[in-house]
């Protein structure tokens, strides 16, 4: 399980570190392979391969009146292997749909990850905690 997030930033050529702490469950679980795609908040989701491949068997069964959330997972689903160097590539083109340059923010999700625009994440924080807790977590207590 993946959780907490790591301020991170992304070489010239779009390479992102992936923290230690993570690299070795993702190599002993996925062997380094990682899928890369675009989610509808303005960021990333990264999933380690085995549970993309669940996932992407789920969307392709989706009815046709959701064909555009096919073609937004699946159209922008990239492949990256984790390197020598514990990184992996963010694509030109999913950083450019998604405002990510340089600095960002890996946040675990449980089972995968969501990365960010650090800007755009700080952004997302605030909103986030003007909302509050939804009315359907109105008995959930910490």
């Amino acid at each position: 399980m993946f959780q907490g997030n790591s301020a991170l930033t992304l070489d010239a050529k779009g390479r992102m570190t992936i923290p230690t702490r993570y690299r070795d469950a993702l190599t002993e679980a996925a062997d380094g392979a990682l899928t890369v795609t675009r989610n509808f908040d303005g960021g990333l989701l990264i999933y380690p391969r085995p549970v993309w491949e669940e996932k992407r068997e789920a969307i392709m069964a989706f009815p046709m009146s959701a064909r555009h959330v096919q073609r937004m997972l699946l159209g922008n689903a990239q492949d990256v292997e984790i390197d020598g160097s514990g990184r992996i590539l963010i694509a030109p083109e999913l950083r450019m749909a998604t405002s990510i340059v340089k600095d960002v923010v890996l946040v675990g999700m449980g089972k995968h990850f969501d990365l960010w625009d650090a800007t755009v994440f700080a952004q997302q924080q605030a909103q986030d905690l003007a909302k509050g807790l939804p009315d359907s977590l109105e008995h959930f207590s910490l």
